[in-house]
């Protein structure tokens, strides 16, 4: 008998063909039996196992070539586009991983070099499948009109999935235009960006309005340094990190950054050329998390050497203070520029303490707490506060919230509390009410809280308000209670200065991790906005006990995700769509204050948060809040500390006090909490090619009114360019919105400037109404808080840094670009 043939193929390839997709299906429909059947004994649904029952009969009928196995796939794939449909409509992102490969395989099915040897080649007709007559000649029609059909399927849902994300997100309004407000004192000069949010008060807006929506299409690179600082091999292994987060500031004729590995460089404003290096040549072998956002400046009183300085931190714990015109330690500063962090703390193994956020630096004080490699141990170091000279780096205060009387002096001998909660984020300050305001974690570990004591309870995830000049309290608002989920401050809250029915009040708004933003009086720490007590899930790990109530800020909108459910269940494929099904049935998940629990659970939102260490922007002109979010389900397997030593994933220790050096765990993300009855690990929570478990969007850009204290628009922010599965970086664009890391910028013109996102673009957006204006390729992660300046030539830039992030895997890289309009476009 002679089998009709693809060109080039011989009848035994042909044969071979179809005996292997049939074997294949077959292998797939097992599949779908066995986990849709687990499923099943979940309590989720039967469509799985049904699903494959279809499949196996599909591969048997095509491995014995009958061409019953097209009306049989067809039957299965009419049945899973009605289920797709019944469950999530016409929500296209929704249906990728229901419909797309199924219509795939539905497409390859369909083929000639397939449907054309089913039952011999011939059909009813006597006509082969590939379309030709027995005495005719080929019939291309026929041939391709079922993989076609397939085909038809894949584009409708991937216009479907466009659809939804032209039209899923509120557009409620523009912003406004109010009167102009004062720039707050100490006044930062119009062209200058001296903190990380430009000013102490952390609003990250630009009075600068030579870019307009107008003319920001015209922007171009200005110019583009390298650093040359990358990581070393060993640096991203095991869950290490390697992040250039810094966010440049320009002061006078100046521009300076550091890089992760705490380099400082000073550039030229207006090229880009390096003027000089500092460079700490400190080991950081030990450290698990590489990352400065950015460098401090302080102007010492006139006559005072080294007048001009750099203040930043080192990744051994050091500080130093550097003359900006030539990069060199200042000799008064310290001991040769320098002053130990360490100071006062007992014991700190290397790698367990240092500062990844720029010291807040006013009124003649340099104000820092720190990172502490939490959820290792009881008793880690302390999370004190301290205040220094700014002139001579001498100690001024110290808060110590352990200590009955937090700023009394330490005596001979003795060290600030071990464990305490810790300010590792950037502050804020306000210069004319005196205060600083400080972003607190947890008291160490996050996941169990069994033994925590009563000041732990107190400040854990809580903002304080100290004196800047004496360290004291002047008051505290606490965001979480009883924190067993990392939801610490990563950032102090961004300060404007509201319209109020009793006239204009000095507020701040404090973003936090779980997508809410508290607005505050400044001065005393009151609510301006209502703030609610949210019955919360309980039963938590045994010995520990949970707060029944969790505090929610009604009066303002929350980015917080809606509860999952188990349509939301998503992957690249029906089958890690299925696992991830099967995930969501198999471990605890009752909201977003679910409590780990043994067994395992799903965190969402997690410790890296909604809104994480970049905080809120907020336009004083037009009174807008704009932020954005992110959206990573992670989950939490606590397991008793012999599980977790028998799983090889910690070694037994005795303790700070046992002589024995600390033995850090298998890789990050192990929490062994040593000290407590439980270890954890705590992982992104991805799918068998590791795409989401949950259905996009995956990251947002909002603006938020902050007079009616509504939503005026939010969309999706980036795509999937850059997210392949196994960490590739090669996808097909798709405007799902995406995982982003790094805050935006506002100028007074009405622009949003933002990276962020994990598809490697800096993006221009119009603040009135959210429309997308710019966009320009980075030639690496662009995991920072951009910035912009006005050069001495006139010139307004804008500045990334563009050197990836670890934990989000972008591109590593080294780049700092400048952006700016061609000299003939500046008019506009």
């Amino acid at each position: 008998m002679n089998l009709p043939q693809k060109e080039g193929i011989s009848d035994e390839t042909a044969i071979a063909q179809t005996g292997v997709t049939g074997v294949l299906v077959i292998l797939l429909g097992l599949v779908f039996i066995g986990l849709g059947g687990w499923l099943i004994l979940l309590g989720g649904v039967w469509y799985y196992a049904i699903a494959g029952i279809g499949l196996v009969a599909t591969g048997a009928l095509v491995a014995a070539r009958r061409r019953e196995a097209l009306w049989i796939y067809g039957l299965t794939f009419a049945t899973t586009l009605v289920w797709a449909l019944t469950e999530v409509g016409l929500d296209g992102w929704q249906l990728v991983p229901r419909l797309i490969a199924p219509a795939v395989l539905g497409i390859w099915l369909s083929l000639p070099w397939i449907a054309g040897r089913l039952d011999g080649g011939r059909d009813l007709g006597g006509r082969d499948m590939g379309g030709r007559d027995k005495e005719g000649p080929p019939r291309p029609i026929g041939r391709w009109a079922s993989a076609a059909g397939y085909a038809l399927v894949v584009v409708l849902v991937v216009a479907a999935g466009y659809r939804v994300t032209a039209t899923r997100y509120l557009q409620a309004g523009e912003a406004e235009t109010v009167a102009p407000v004062p720039e707050p004192a100490p006044a930062v000069a119009a062209g200058d960006w001296r903190y990380y949010g430009r000013t102490a008060e952390g609003r990250r807006f630009s009075p600068l309005d030579q870019i307009t929506p107008e003319n920001v299409a015209g922007l171009e690179p200005a110019w583009q340094f390298r650093s040359g600082d990358l990581p070393k091999a060993f640096e991203t292994r095991n869950g290490r990190e390697f992040n250039f987060e810094a966010t440049p500031i320009k002061v006078g004729d100046g521009l300076y950054f550091c890089t992760p590995h705490r380099q400082v460089i000073a550039l030229d404003p207006e090229t880009g050329q390096e003027r000089w290096r500092f460079d700490p040549e400190a080991d950081t072998s030990a450290n698990e998390y590489l990352a400065c956002r950015g460098v401090a400046y302080y102007e010492a009183p006139a006559g005072t050497p080294c007048r001009r300085r750099i203040v930043t931190t080192t990744a051994d714990a050091r500080m130093v203070a550097l003359d900006a015109e030539t990069g060199r330690p200042c000799a008064g500063f310290g001991e040769g520029g320098f002053v130990s962090l360490t100071d006062r703390l007992g014991e700190v193994p290397p790698g367990f303490h240092f500062i990844t956020s720029q010291p807040m630096v006013l009124r003649d004080r340099i104000v820092l707490g720190g990172w502490v490699y939490d959820n290792q141990a009881q008793g880690e170091p302390s999370g004190v506060i301290r205040a220094y000279d700014a002139t001579t780096g001498a100690p001024a205060w110290a808060w110590d919230l352990g200590r009955p009387d937090p700023t009394a002096p330490l005596e001979p001998g003795e060290s600030f509390t071990r464990g305490t909660p810790n300010g590792w984020g950037s502050y804020t300050a306000d210069a004319r009410l005196g205060l600083v305001y400080v972003p607190l974690g947890n008291a160490t570990p996050d996941y169990w809280g069994g033994e925590r004591r009563p000041f732990d309870e107190t400040y854990s995830s809580a903002l304080v308000a100290l004196d800047i000049e004496t360290g004291k309290e002047r008051w505290h608002f606490q965001t979480v209670h009883h924190d067993v989920w990392d939801f610490d401050l990563p950032i102090g809250p961004s300060l404007v200065d509201l319209p109020t029915a009793n006239g204009t009040v000095p507020a701040l708004i404090q973003s936090t991790k779980m997508g809410e933003f508290f607005v505050l009086d400044r001065r005393t720490g009151e609510p301006l906005t209502g703030v609610e007590e949210m019955p919360v899930p309980g039963d938590g790990l045994p010995g520990d006990t949970l707060s029944a109530t969790q505090p929610v800020s009604s009066g303002m909108p929350s980015l917080a995700p809606p509860d999952l459910k188990a349509i939301d269940m998503w992957g690249a494929t029906p089958i890690d769509q299925l696992l991830c099904r099967i995930d969501f049935r198999r471990l605890r998940y009752d909201g977003r204050f679910t409590p780990p629990t043994l067994g395992g659970d799903i965190s969402y939102p997690a410790f890296d948060g909604v809104v994480d260490w970049q905080g809120a922007t907020i336009d004083p002109i037009r009174q807008v809040l704009i932020a954005n979010a992110s959206y990573i389900p992670f989950t939490v397997r606590p397991m008793p500390q012999d599980q977790a030593i028998a799983e090889g994933l910690m070694e037994p220790w005795a303790g700070w006090d046992s002589g024995q050096p600390y033995p850090k765990p298998a890789a990050f993300a192990v929490g062994p909490q040593y000290g407590t009855p439980y270890a954890a690990v705590v992982k992104p929570w991805l799918g068998l090619f590791q795409a989401p478990c949950h259905a996009p969007p995956w990251g947002k850009l909002v603006a938020i009114d902050l007079r009616s204290r509504q939503i005026l628009w939010q969309r999706p922010l980036g795509t999937t360019r850059d997210t392949g599965p196994f960490g590739t970086h090669v996808n097909l664009p798709l405007p799902t919105g995406v995982f982003n890391i790094g805050g935006n910028t506002a100028t007074a013109s009405g622009l949003i400037f933002i990276g962020a996102t994990t598809d490697q673009y800096l993006r221009a957006f119009d603040e009135r109404t959210g429309e997308k204006l710019w966009e320009a390729r980075l030639p690496a992660g662009g995991q920072a808080t951009p910035m912009t300046y006005m050069g001495d030539d006139g010139r307004q830039y804008v500045v990334i840094a563009a050197g990836g992030h670890g934990g989000l895997r972008t591109r590593l890289g080294d780049y700092l670009v400048a952006y700016a309009l061609p000299d003939a476009g500046r008019s506009g």
